[in-house]
């Protein structure tokens, strides 16, 4: 029998990770690194990209806006440049406009769904036919805990992260009979720039924290595990399912 750990090994893997700026994104990518995936950081801030490589000690990073479809054939080429095509996409990036259903705007609604849903498969798509080539591939969306539950505030977010997981169901369906698992992380409260205003209010973040079956809001290394998991052949045969890692807030 081979030495289990070995299923979590990334050595030789390539990894891509959106949003990896900050929060999630950027533990992301630190965790993929440590685990021995050359990482492509993305995101819109260079400086921040370029301080996350310069700690990860290795790695390449794009600055690049996942929304513009159009440049999609020049960010495939920028992706695989350094070290070739990816086995592993992270969709990390994300907004919440926080927009009540009676403020909700065009644009508002549009930027939401462009970045929270539309892109994550855009680019799947995009590079896709280079997993299918190797025969292996892992695509991890980020769900939410308001892909299933509605919260005041959230009617476009929520939209956008309900259509992530039917999205990662279907590529499940689309693409897993070519060695490409999709699955999706739904992270409860973690302390990320899209959850500050509820970490800033002390009393609203003890109510969610109360919420849960632990006792506790997300701290950013309860990622790591569930991540690696699904992005290695540790999770070879676990496809098309959304991974709440939310304390058992949902469970309740």
């Amino acid at each position: 029998m081979a030495d289990p750990r070995d299923l979590f090994d990334l050595t030789g893997r390539v990894a891509v990770v959106t949003g990896a700026s900050g929060g999630l994104g950027r533990r992301s990518a630190e965790v993929l690194s440590a685990a021995g995936a050359k990482v492509i950081a993305i995101a819109r801030r260079e400086s921040d990209l370029q301080s996350l490589v310069a700690d990860m000690g290795q790695g390449a990073h794009v600055a690049a806006d996942v929304t513009d479809r159009d440049g999609f054939a020049d960010l495939v080429s920028r992706i695989e440049a350094p070290f070739g095509a990816p086995d592993i996409v992270v969709h990390a990036a994300g907004i919440n406009t926080r927009q009540s259903a009676d403020e909700v705007t065009r644009d508002g609604w549009d930027q939401t769904l462009d970045l929270n849903l539309s892109a994550p498969f855009f680019l799947s798509q995009a590079l896709v036919p280079a997993m299918k080539q190797k025969g292996w591939g892992r695509i991890v969306n980020f769900a939410s805990l308001q892909t299933t539950r509605a919260f005041p505030g959230g009617i476009a977010y929520g939209a956008s992260k309900a259509g992530v997981g039917q999205m990662t169901r279907a590529m499940a369906e689309a693409w897993s009979s070519d060695g490409i698992t999709a699955n999706a992380i739904g992270p409860g409260f973690f302390p990320t720039e899209l959850t500050q205003a509820v970490f800033d209010d002390p009393d609203r973040s003890a109510r969610n924290a109360a919420q849960t079956c632990v006792g506790r809001n997300g701290r950013l290394e309860d990622i790591d595990g569930p991540l690696l998991f699904l992005c290695s052949d540790a999770s070879a045969y676990v496809t098309g399912q959304v991974l709440m890692v939310d304390g058992g807030f949902t469970a309740k």
